[in-house]
C-alpha cells in the first residue's frame, strides 16, 4: 500500500516545492550578484506614511515620504509611478514626464508595467498641452495593449477636445465593443451627441442631407438628444418643410418638456407661417399644466401675449413666474417690457425700470453634474471635463417660512 502512495506523495512535495520557490521568486530578485528582497521597500514605514498622507489629501508630504522610500529600493517601479503622478497633480509636469521617461528606460520591463508608465506619461503630456506627445503615448499603449480602457477613455477625451469628431465617435464605439457585455450605459447617449456634432459639421460644409442623416442617426441612438431635433428641424425649415419642421421640434418637446423652452422662438415663427398662430399659447399653456413651477412656458406666453394686446393677462403670468423665480433676471425683464405696454405713465414705469434694473438679480447658472463646471448657459459638452450632456440648470428659489432663498 504504501508504494501506491509514492507517486502521489511525490507529486504533493514537488508541488509544495514549486509554490515555495514561487513565492522566494516573487518576493526576492537578484541584484548585483546579492538577493534582494522586493517588499523592503514596501515594508518601510516611509512607504506606509507616503501613503497615507496621499489618501488624506496631502501630497507634498506623501511626495516626501514616498521619495525616502524610493532610496530604500530605486527599482520600485510603483512607488516612481505613484511620485510621478502626485508630481502632475501638483502641476510640476515637467518634473512628472522626467520621472516617467527615466521608467521607461529600464531595462527588461514586463508589458503591462511599460503599458501603464506609458499611460501616466501620456496623462503628463495631456496636462501640459503637449497634444501630439499624448496622442502617441495613448496610442503606444494600445498597441501593447489594444483593449486598455484608459487609454481609448483619454483618446477619446483628447479627439473631442480638439473636435476630431469622426475620431471620437469612432473611438467611442472601440470601448464599448472593448467592454463587450459591461459595456457604459451611457455610451449610446455619448455616440448620440458626437453624431450631433458630426451633422453640424456637414452643415458646415453645406451637406444638408448628409446632416440630416446624422441628426436622425442622433435621435435613434438616443431619444433625449435634443440638439439633434432641433438642427434636424432647422435642416428641414430650410429646405421649406416646415410642417416637418414642426413635427420634429414638437417631438423635442414631448421627450424633454424641461428643455422645451430652446424651441421657442423656432415654435412661434412656424406656428405663424403655417397660419395657426394659437397653437403656440396653446402648446406654452399644455407645458405649464404639466409642470406648474415651470416658469419659462409663463414667460414665453407672457411675451406672446402681450405683443398680441393682451398685456394684462401677460402680467398675471409673470408675477405667477415670479412666485417660482423671484430672482430671475429674465422674469423681471419681462415684466418691464409689459409694464410699458399697459398704458401706465411711461415716467412712471421708466423710473422703476430704472431703479430696479440695479437691484440684484441672477442669470441662473448651469451646472455640470459630473465636475460642477458652471456656465450662464446651457451647454451639451463640459469644457471642463468633456462629459455628454450633464448640464442641470441651477437657480434661486424661492424663500420658505422666512428663511433666505437658498439654491
Amino acid at each position: 500500500m504504501t508504494g501506491a502512495y509514492t507517486p502521489l506523495l511525490a507529486a504533493l512535495i514537488a508541488l509544495l516545492v514549486g509554490l515555495t520557490v514561487g513565492k522566494a521568486w516573487e518576493r526576492y530578485k537578484l541584484r548585483d550578484g546579492r538577493w534582494f528582497d522586493r517588499r523592503k521597500a514596501r515594508e518601510t514605514p516611509h512607504y506606509m506614511l507616503g501613503l497615507n498622507f496621499l489618501v488624506s489629501g496631502q501630497p507634498d508630504l506623501a511626495i516626501e515620504e514616498l521619495t525616502k522610500a524610493a532610496t530604500v529600493d530605486s527599482d520600485a517601479l510603483e512607488i516612481d509611478l505613484i511620485l510621478g503622478n502626485l508630481y502632475r497633480e501638483k502641476g510640476q509636469v515637467g518634473r512628472a514626464i522626467q520621472v516617467h521617461q527615466t521608467l521607461l528606460q529600464r531595462p527588461k520591463l514586463k508589458r503591462l508595467e511599460h503599458a501603464y508608465a506609458l499611460l501616466c506619461l501620456g496623462l503628463d503630456y495631456k496636462s501640459g498641452g503637449f497634444v501630439d506627445r499624448a496622442f502617441e503615448a495613448f496610442n503606444e499603449v494600445l498597441r501593447l495593449e489594444p483593449d486598455n480602457e484608459y487609454a481609448l477613455l483619454n483618446l477619446e477625451k483628447l479627439h473631442e477636445e480638439q473636435h476630431q469628431w469622426q475620431d471620437a465617435y469612432e473611438t467611442r464605439q472601440r470601448r464599448a465593443h472593448a467592454a463587450g457585455k459591461q459595456v457604459d450605459p451611457r455610451s449610446n447617449e455619448t455616440l448620440a451627441f458626437l453624431e450631433n456634432e458630426l451633422g453640424l459639421q456637414a452643415l458646415k460644409r453645406g451637406d444638408g442631407a448628409g446632416a440630416a442623416a446624422r441628426f436622425n442617426a442622433a435621435i435613434d441612438l438616443f431619444a433625449r438628444a435634443v440638439p439633434a431635433y432641433i438642427h434636424l428641424g432647422d435642416v428641414q425649415l430650410e429646405l421649406g418643410r416646415t410642417a416637418d419642421a414642426v413635427a420634429t421640434w414638437e417631438r423635442a418637446v414631448a421627450v424633454a418638456p424641461e428643455r422645451a423652452y430652446l424651441t421657442f422662438d423656432r415654435l412661434e415663427s412656424a406656428y405663424l407661417a403655417l397660419g395657426n398662430p394659437q397653437r403656440f399659447p396653446a402648446l406654452c399653456r399644455q407645458l405649464i399644466a404639466a409642470a406648474p413651477k415651470d416658469w419659462r412656458g409663463r414667460v414665453a406666453l407672457a411675451r406672446h401675449l402681450t405683443l398680441h394686446g393682451q398685456a394684462a393677462e401677460a402680467l398675471g403670468l409673470l408675477f405667477d413666474a415670479l412666485v417660482h423665480h423671484p430672482h430671475g433676471l429674465a422674469v423681471h425683464q419681462a415684466v418691464w417690457q409689459t409694464l410699458r405696454q399697459l398704458g401706465l405713465d411711461p415716467a412712471l414705469v421708466d423710473r422703476y425700470v430704472e431703479l430696479a434694473s440695479k437691484a440684484i438679480f441672477y442669470l441662473d447658472p448651469h451646472v455640470c453634474t459630473h465636475c460642477r463646471y458652471r456656465s450662464t448657459e446651457l451647454l451639451w459638452h463640459c469644457p471642463h471635463c468633456h462629459e455628454w450632456n450633464s448640464f442641470v440648470e441651477e437657480r434661486m428659489a424661492a424663500a420658505k417660512d422666512g428663511d433666505e432663498a437658498d439654491t
